[in-house]
């Protein structure tokens, strides 16, 4: 495609807002449609943590990931210089308490194969609870993993951010319908999920609930920490995010429960500095999860000129620098660079 030419992305949850700003900064005319609102889905939580599979067992998708965490630095920095929006992304890494004697050995193994598969710059190594403070989590053994490469982004400020960039370059950002022009991208999560169930006649992808908590606790600039499902993110506003839920079975896909109560309570109990936090907002919504259990992305069969960006499920965040430049590449330049595993086909 010739630069300056139009290109259409539905949707406004990270994966279409990151595609947009990539496509923007390209020189492309961007027309982004989103039907209700900025971050209307999963995208407008309130934990995002942005980490790493375990770096054993290495493959393609753990390859890709890493690359995009590795981005995620310059990515956030270079959005708000285009918008003049924080993310609020720091790369601030993880703790991960060992429970019992037998991990031990795990994270040594583990260490040793984020050094051969990370490279120098990111360490995955074994620590003293002691060394990290205040707010630092309960650990039987005395020990955590702490690894360097996680990093936080505030999910809401990351969706405003990304509006100003793409505006700020050019593009159009419209809430409600609008004439598609150019290419299209279909960014649209739970919805666009069932909209493909229902044009391939099977099943490509669901949705799975989560609900989570904003707790009022400045920690400063410390690591977030994630034990058997919890996790707790330190946010540079002052706010604590904790969550989450994972239920394939809901009525109500934005209501809050005792599922999520049992999880805050988890928190305050694994992080003892959260004990009086008060609870300033509790969340819930649908995130999306594609059948392959990795983000689908390509050409959307039997469509020309249009494409597929979705099963972003609880790695989007984290994903969305990556996936941007992938479908930039093949939208703009034919170039297909997605691994195996993230194709749509691998859905069908």
């Amino acid at each position: 495609m010739a630069r300056g030419d139009w290109v259409t992305v539905r949707g406004g949850g990270v994966f279409g807002l990151a595609c947009g700003y990539e496509l923007a900064k390209r020189g492309m005319k961007v027309r982004l449609i989103e039907r209700a609102r900025i971050g209307a889905g999963a995208s407008g939580g309130t934990v995002g943590m942005l980490s790493p599979h375990v770096p054993d067992q290495w493959n393609a998708k753990k390859q890709f990931q890493f690359e995009s965490l590795v981005m995620s630095g310059a990515f956030w920095d270079a959005v708000k210089a285009a918008g003049s929006v924080d993310a609020g992304f720091a790369r601030v890494g993880r703790l991960q308490p060992i429970a019992k004697e037998a991990g031990i050995a795990l994270a040594e193994a583990r260490a040793k194969d984020a050094a051969e598969n990370w490279g120098p710059e990111f360490l995955w190594r074994i620590a003293k609870v002691e060394e990290f403070g205040a707010f630092a989590p309960v650990s039987p053994t005395g020990l955590v993993i702490h690894d360097t490469l996680s990093g936080r982004a505030s999910p809401r400020r990351a969706g405003a951010a990304l509006v100003a960039a793409i505006e700020a370059l050019g593009g159009e950002v419209i809430l409600g319908e609008a004439e598609e022009r150019g290419p299209v991208l279909h960014a649209t999560g739970l919805a666009g999920l069932e909209a493909l169930n229902a044009a391939f006649g099977k099943p490509v992808g669901s949705g799975v609930k989560g609900q989570s908590a904003i707790l009022a606790h400045d920690a400063g600039p410390v690591p977030q920490i994630f034990a058997e499902g919890v996790l707790v993110v330190p946010h540079a506003d002052g706010t604590v995010g904790v969550g989450s839920t994972a239920e394939r079975e809901y009525t109500d896909p934005t209501s809050t429960d005792a599922q999520l109560e049992d999880v805050i309570a988890r928190a305050r109990a694994l992080v003892p500095a959260l004990a009086g936090a008060e609870v300033v907002e509790r969340w819930a919504n649908v995130r999306p999860r594609a059948a392959s259990l990795s983000p689908m992305l390509g050409a959307w069969p039997g469509r020309a000129g249009h494409y597929i960006v979705n099963g972003g499920f609880k790695i989007g965040f984290g994903m969305a620098p990556k996936v941007a430049v992938v479908m930039a590449d093949l939208v703009l330049d034919g170039v297909d660079a997605i691994p195996e595993g993230f194709r749509v086909e691998d859905c069908l």
